[in-house]
């Protein structure tokens, strides 16, 4: 028998006044996949990252973790289970990386529990997976754009938890360091076991790196499964108007789109 998958929406609803945003939407996001979701401007992608986070009022539906919805769970236990980093985020200025990374054990401390050789061994291992371990006394303010993208998913890291939310994690990246963080995240996927669902707005870059993508147009989901399954010339065409040809990428093999 197949489980279901452990973060899903059921007929979501969001809007913003009387503007609909997400209309009876249905997402699953795979377990152990990197999803990534795909659309042109202003269709909902954040916000639905956003509402699957339960950073994001809903109107109508739910979202459903670990079989139960978000909205109905306590806050601390989302937290140990679901990582969110949104777009730009931003910290104190001259907080160090470490500092910041130790943000991320948050969820784990109460007033019986206080920092512990766990939360140090947390720590540690989310500064070592992202590369940052040799940046960790330095403050963010003194690091690359790329870095800097580095320390935060780093903090999501330390949080523990097993499915990782980035919105739009490439944002002002040049290229080189776009392509250096997304295979970070799929290397972190592969190694990891995680659960990943990012918003990507390039569409080659998506399909070169996800598993699966969700591809939305007008607060609805019009297309999802495997970056071949979606990534096609009548998909490109009815999502984002665009006409062009999908060859296959000559290096990985994945749907590259050449526009008209």
């Amino acid at each position: 028998m197949v489980q279901p998958s452990r973060l899903m929406a059921k007929d979501l609803f969001v809007s913003f006044g009387k503007t609909p945003v997400l209309k009876e939407l249905f997402v699953t996001i795979p377990d152990g996949q990197l999803t990534v979701i795909v659309g042109p401007n202003a269709c909902g992608k954040s916000t639905l990252l956003r509402s699957l986070a339960r950073l994001q009022s809903v109107h109508k539906g739910q979202v459903i973790l670990d079989g139960k919805a978000i909205h109905a769970q306590n806050s601390r236990s989302v937290a140990r289970r679901l990582a969110i980093l949104p777009q730009m985020p931003t910290a104190p200025e001259g907080l160090s990386v470490r500092d910041l990374v130790t943000r991320g054990r948050t969820p784990h401390q109460s007033a019986l529990r206080q920092w512990s050789k766990a939360d140090a061994h947390a720590v540690d291992q989310a500064l070592e997976l992202t590369g940052m371990t040799h940046n960790a006394s330095r403050p963010l303010n003194a690091l690359s754009g790329g870095q800097r993208q580095r320390a935060w998913i780093a903090m999501a890291l330390a949080q523990e938890t097993d499915i990782l939310l980035l919105d739009e994690p490439t944002t002002y990246l040049d290229l080189p360091h776009q392509i250096e963080l997304l295979t970070l995240v799929q290397r972190l996927n592969r190694e990891t076991g995680h659960t990943v669902a990012m918003v990507l707005h390039d569409i080659n870059l998506a399909s070169r790196f996800a598993d699966h993508i969700i591809a939305l147009k007008d607060g609805r989901v019009r297309r999802s499964g495997t970056p071949a399954e979606v990534i096609t010339e009548t998909t490109m065409d009815q999502v984002f108007a665009l006409p062009c040809s999908v060859i296959a990428d000559p290096v990985h093999g994945t749907p590259h789109v050449i526009p008209s």
